[in-house]
């Protein structure tokens, strides 16, 4: 099964919450704009830079709950946005956020226009080949979805001949396909789970934070997790590649351990996720 599910979820990067968007509008205010130009136009040690002038100036798109979005009083919050705020704590800078789209802001990483992106970034290998990453601070796991009484599914072996349900494009659906489910179309994650509460499927097949989110928002639904993929996806921060990259880099790997250490990534994941994704 191992080598299975590698070689398919080597294809689902950042389609892991298949159903959350991830092309937004530019949102970045009169307070960011000035903190986007020429963010590394000096040259040199990119974490001196940072500390030299106070701040370091964050990507992220600011629409995709629950990493990162708008609350009810239009702040910017999530996981991701805490996670941030507590690493540039830890760097002793001001954490400054820049809202855009996905594609523009992993642009400007590489352009040098912001110094780090935190947006529930997976890595894989096309995305390392442009970026350095930070030591992991989140998992994502591809989880089998079923009602609260089904006893018939507790592996991927077992979704053979039963009926999943997913968009018939996503790699969700390759997978439960490659363990001879049938996999049935569907346009977004309520009506996959209108399919399943009805009995009308199965299973679907979705990244583990899109039901812990689905269930922290409807923590009456009768669902669980039938079983979980043994490998996970890693969630990281990319930053500009070159040498004077790595000190933020160092430093950034010493305050995720430290963040790790005193339960506080746990916390926000919990807080966010109803959940913990940042154990390995």
């Amino acid at each position: 099964m191992k080598k299975k599910l590698i070689a398919l979820l080597m294809t689902v990067a950042v389609s892991a919450t298949v159903f959350a968007g991830c092309g937004t509008e530019n949102k970045a205010d009169e307070n960011t704009t000035e903190a986007t130009t020429n963010v590394n136009e000096e040259g040199g040690d990119l974490l001196s830079q940072i500390q030299d002038k106070g701040e370091i100036v964050i990507a992220t798109e600011g629409t995709w709950s629950p990493w990162t979005y708008h609350d009810e009083n239009d702040e910017l919050v999530g996981f991701d946005v805490e996670v941030a705020k507590a690493i540039a704590e830890k760097l002793g800078v001001k954490a400054t956020f820049v809202e855009g789209e996905f594609d523009g802001l992993l642009a400007g990483i590489e352009a040098g226009r912001y110094d780090i992106m935190a947006n529930g970034i997976e890595v894989t290998d096309e995305r390392s080949e442009k970026y350095d990453f930070s030591d992991p601070y989140a998992y994502i796991r591809t989880a089998i979805i079923v009602k609260d009484d089904n006893d018939s599914i507790k592996s991927f072996e077992d979704l053979d001949g039963k009926q999943t349900a997913n968009t018939l494009t996503s790699t969700y659906a390759a997978l439960a396909e490659s363990y001879g489910a049938t996999a049935t179309g569907v346009d977004d994650l309520n009506q996959t789970i209108e399919l399943l509460l009805a009995g009308r499927v199965d299973a679907t097949l979705n990244a583990e934070v899109t039901y812990y989110d689905y269930m922290n928002a409807h923590p009456d639904a009768a669902l669980k997790i039938a079983a979980l993929t043994d490998d996970a996806s890693l969630v990281a921060i990319p930053m500009r590649k070159g040498d004077e990259t790595a000190s933020l880099r160092e430093a950034i790997n010493k305050a995720i351990v430290e963040l790790r250490e005193e339960g506080v990534l746990a916390d926000l994941s919990n807080k966010y996720f109803g959940n913990d994704i940042t154990a390995e």
